[in-house]
């Protein structure tokens, strides 16, 4: 929501107006100094949407806040040069309404319009998340990243690498909502205020690796050629692709990571563009992984989880490279979820693989949900409430 500045307007005052914590307000507005707000700008407020009342005959300004149990100086600061004492039938006033639900759509077949689509609502309420391309697929599909919070802990988490594992995209949708949800009103999630959380953390978020994957995966080939003809000649013909968890060019993005990648390749049955499993000619040849390796590199995260399908399991260790606390952290996960936590899996060249070789710091891999990928959306509200406990750990376990 926009609110246009009058002389003697702050933040502060916004703050108490609107009960809206300070920073989150700060945050909804980079690059405006607080010390200095022009009068006839516009600032953003956030966890509000506007709503256009039409007065009757007998309203006044008053009844009109008590109507909508706003304050009566909100509608001030909505309706800039408004007179009270002379509002006309049938004029128009406009009037903050407060967010107190998800303004995302999760249960859908959720390809990367759907994503695009609720990242623009959710930004749009919240805009202290903040939104920006890390890179683009082969397609030219934006890959989206999503930060909040202000803390030094940094903490990053993705989904759908794998084409076929999109169901953990709006996972982490809709924990990006009800976290910015919980924060605007002051509630808790899982019992947790989240207010403490998003000044000791700072929550990066890719919730959708491969758009191009995912997008073949739910609509079949793109209309884009040579690419239609070529994925349809990798999937043997068919044009069933639920099986399909590379990207585009039938390249296994969670194989693409110098982490001991020619062990991968030695032992991957795929030896060319495949459905599944082909690591590529080379480590960090698809523009999807590219982009995550860049994003890894210049974000200094202290700790990251991929979200995959399927096994209720939590994968944490990766040839002894991981440090000690990586232990206690899967124990907390395992706690919170349910999934077992496993140490050890013959297998290279993936993200977490990767991250726990460089950075020697704890990464993971969540199996979530069970069954035969794509998970049906009918799992979607179970998935989410296993996953939920994890992705809270993440930010609160030290």
């Amino acid at each position: 929501m926009r609110v246009t500045v009058r002389p003697g307007d702050s933040f502060w005052l916004y703050s108490r107006l609107f009960a809206v914590p300070l920073e989150l307000i700060l945050d909804s507005n980079p690059g405006v100094d607080p010390s200095r707000l022009l009068p006839g700008s516009t600032v953003s407020i956030p966890g509000y949407t506007v709503a256009e009342h039409r007065v009757v005959a007998g309203e006044s300004l008053w009844l009109i806040a008590q109507r909508y149990g706003t304050a009566l100086n909100a509608l001030f600061a909505l309706n800039p040069g408004i007179r009270p004492n002379t509002l006309a039938v049938g004029q128009i006033v406009r009037v903050p309404v407060r967010v107190t639900r998800p303004v995302v759509r999760p249960m859908r077949a959720y390809d990367s319009a759907a994503l695009a689509e609720d990242l623009d609502r959710l930004t749009e309420v919240y805009p202290f998340v903040r939104r920006r391309a890390i890179g683009r697929s082969v397609l030219g599909k934006p890959i989206e990243e999503l930060r909040i919070g202000r803390g030094g802990r940094r903490v990053h988490v993705n989904g759908a690498f794998h084409a076929n594992e999109w169901i953990t995209t709006p996972v982490l949708v809709r924990f990006l909502n009800e976290y910015a949800l919980a924060l605007t009103n002051g509630t808790a999630v899982r019992g947790l205020v989240m207010a403490p959380y998003y000044r000791i953390a700072t929550l990066s978020a890719v919730p959708m690796v491969n758009p191009d994957g995912v997008d073949l995966v739910i609509h079949g080939p793109p209309r884009e050629q040579p690419y239609r003809d070529r994925v349809v000649a990798i999937n043997g013909g068919s044009m069933d692709f639920s099986r399909w968890k590379a990207n585009i060019r039938g390249v296994d993005l969670n194989d693409q990571f110098p982490a001991f990648w020619e062990r991968e390749v030695a032992r991957s049955p795929a030896k060319g563009p495949a459905p599944r499993d082909y690591p590529g000619t080379a480590p960090l040849t698809e523009p999807e992984a590219v982009a995550m390796a860049q994003l890894t590199r210049e974000s200094d995260f202290h700790r990251v989880l991929a979200f995959h399908t399927q096994g209720r399991v939590i994968y944490w260790g990766f040839m002894g490279f991981e440090p000690p606390e990586s232990e206690r952290l899967a124990v907390e996960f395992a706690r919170v979820s349910g999934y077992t936590p496993i140490r050890y899996i013959e297998s290279y060249a993936g993200y977490k693989d990767w991250f726990i070789m460089e950075w020697r710091r704890p990464g993971f891999t969540i199996e979530a949900g069970m069954g035969v990928n794509p998970l049906p959306l009918s799992q979607l509200e179970q998935i989410y409430q296993e996953c939920l406990g994890i992705l809270l750990a993440a930010l609160y376990a030290p």
